[in-house]
């Protein structure tokens, strides 16, 4: 059975709102808040922080009318009017339909948290001696990453036709 392209959509943001909330039901449920645990040595930890603002807890000490408007209010309207323009772009190739889709998915997740707890639940870290090393952060926010990366080389890709 094809599934139709709005399915195939809503299918893909509902995926990733799912494995966001499901990894942070179970974080919530069984890492101490707080706490550090070795997963692959230094290399990638787990945690279980709350983080009030956005990226790195930037935001995290605005006006709480600003916050409001800033990390929640704009937000949920940008990837509404976002999901709304992949519902109306016929035109939108395959690759960029699932970039975008991780994009509004993980974002939704992540405004999910701030409206219902009015901080986002952030639990990864990678470090890897200094060559690279990440701030916490959630499936989440690992959705709109690779939907950004997925959306930028599909724009590469296009541009060269």
């Amino acid at each position: 059975m094809k599934l139709t392209r709005s399915a195939s959509i809503i299918l893909l943001v509902i995926a990733n709102i799912a494995a966001d909330q499901i990894s942070k039901v179970i974080i919530r449920a069984k890492v101490v808040a707080g706490s550090r645990t070795n997963i692959i040595g230094d290399y990638l930890t787990l945690h279980n922080v709350e983080n009030d603002g956005a990226f790195l807890g930037m935001g995290g000490d605005l006006n709480p009318t600003v916050k409001l408007f800033v990390l929640l209010i704009l937000p949920a309207l940008v990837l509404g009017f976002v999901l709304a323009h992949m519902f109306r772009d016929k035109s939108m190739d395959r690759s960029s339909l699932i970039g975008f889709a991780c994009v509004v998915g993980g974002g939704i997740a992540n405004v999910f948290d701030r409206f219902m707890y009015g901080e986002v639940t952030d639990f990864l870290h990678i470090d890897l001696g200094g060559v690279f090393r990440t701030g916490i952060f959630n499936v989440a926010d690992m959705s709109v990453t690779f939907g950004m990366i997925i959306i930028l080389w599909s724009s590469f890709k296009n541009r060269k036709k």
